[in-house]
């Protein structure tokens, strides 16, 4: 047997140990007190600061090695832990701690004219497998979303990251074990072979329940394409803002550079604006220039490159493409339903905004509108679990089935029927 067919039998026979203990885990958690959950969190997150200075060399180790094969700078700022970010994680933990157990929760009531009653309970969905590339913090969020849900987790992040990841993953082991709860509650995945991605796909042997990756365009079409299990996801963060003719312009700038320049590699980031005609030539030339001073890239149609001669042209793919960096692509539209009908061609049904003073005129945009998250008079950067107020999230999902939107801690549940009786039973 050669060395290649080695390491393969090595990998599968890991993966699928990580898939037994997690099914095994998962039935411990299903039915695990609320407070000894939220215990879990609340010591992982306390080991978190204690173990912070641990934390940043592992990362320090991690960027170095990046920065060597000469990444994008944007890689660079995803992968980098600072004290302030790792606070950031603490503080997530206790958020999703402190945030009402999903588990048992009865979602609707009722009694049929037989007498039986029926109830729907929230169950957790079993074991998760997130799969996500260079964002340290994904450890923290993903582990702890799950447990909240009841649900095991296996985690894959990628080699980039995985100094980092095995630091933060140690201190919610650890707050495990502080709880009594089983440590491969809480998997991550000890290589770092993409073959161990292919494993986790196949759902290693019937014990991953949902497959949520969290990552870039070729990561997520990988996992759409191969996953042997259901997956919650979304491609691409083709993300507009349109500003109607009824928009205050004051308003509007604020949230336009917001919306694209806050964090440019978030897949929250407005990759698109869309200014009405209607607006008055002066108010589309200040909403560009705003953009262009502070140092953004603007690719524009004609009139935008006639409100502001620094505006450069924009190819017909600039109107689909997801920059994740200081690029926006412009175009003036006639109104709200061109503004729609644009949207609909080009966007990825993730996240879209209007700014308007017109209550009708937003309403009309947000009905007709698809997105899993639509704003008014809102920047497109609160496309976060944190913001909705779930504490954290796994991702955004755009399907339509099961989840859309911020993946929480409620859409890492499925559900039950309990039917109860007093002797019914069915005619013939």
């Amino acid at each position: 047997m050669d060395t290649s067919t080695n390491q393969a039998t090595s990998v599968a026979k890991i993966m699928s140990e990580i898939g037994i203990a997690a099914r095994t885990a998962a039935r411990t958690l299903a039915v695990a007190a609320a407070d000894t959950k939220a215990g879990a969190l609340r010591a992982a997150a306390r080991l978190v600061r204690e173990r912070a200075t641990m934390i940043l060399t592992a990362n320090a180790a991690d960027v170095a090695a990046a920065r060597a094969t000469g990444v994008a700078a944007s890689f660079i700022d995803r992968l980098t832990l600072t004290p302030a970010r790792i606070e950031a994680i603490a503080q997530s933990i206790e958020e999703i701690a402190a945030l009402p157990d999903p588990i048992g929760a009865v979602t609707a009531e009722w009694t049929r004219p037989n007498g039986l009653r029926f109830q729907r309970v929230r169950t957790p969905l079993g074991v998760i497998g997130i799969i996500y590339e260079s964002r340290p913090n994904v450890t923290a969020d993903a582990g702890a979303l799950a447990l909240k849900a009841g649900n095991a987790a296996i985690l894959r992040t990628g080699s980039d990251a995985h100094r980092s990841a095995t630091a933060i993953h140690a201190c919610l082991v650890d707050g495990l074990v502080e709880a009594g709860l089983p440590p491969a509650a809480i998997g991550l995945v000890p290589v770092t072979d993409r073959a161990a991605v292919g494993l986790l796909l196949s759902g290693l042997e019937g014990n991953v329940d949902v497959i949520v990756p969290r990552g870039g365009k070729s990561l997520v079409a990988r996992v759409q394409a191969e996953a042997r299990v259901p997956v919650f996801a979304h491609l691409e963060g083709i993300c507009h803002t349109y500003v109607d003719g009824q928009a205050d312009v004051a308003k509007a700038i604020s949230i336009v550079l917001n919306a694209k320049l806050r964090r440019t590699s978030v897949c929250g980031a407005t990759e698109c604006v869309l200014l009405d005609r209607a607006l008055a030539p002066e108010a589309r030339a200040q909403i560009l220039a705003a953009l262009l001073d502070a140092g953004c890239e603007v690719r524009g149609d004609e009139a935008c490159r006639a409100a502001d001669a620094r505006v450069r042209p924009a190819a017909e793919s600039d109107f689909g493409t997801e920059f994740l960096d200081a690029i926006i692509a412009a175009r003036v539209v006639d109104g709200v339903d061109a503004a729609i009908e644009h949207i609909g061609r080009y966007g990825s049904q993730h996240t879209d905004a209007i700014v308007t003073e017109d209550e009708a005129t937003a309403a009309r945009f947000m009905q007709r509108l698809d997105s899993a998250i639509l704003l008014h008079n809102a920047s497109t950067q609160f496309a976060d679990g944190g913001e909705f107020g779930f504490g954290a999230e796994i991702g955004i999902a755009t399907g339509r089935m099961h989840a859309r939107g911020p993946v929480g801690v409620e859409q890492l549940t499925s559900f039950k029927y309990l039917v109860h009786g007093r002797g019914q039973t069915r005619p013939g």
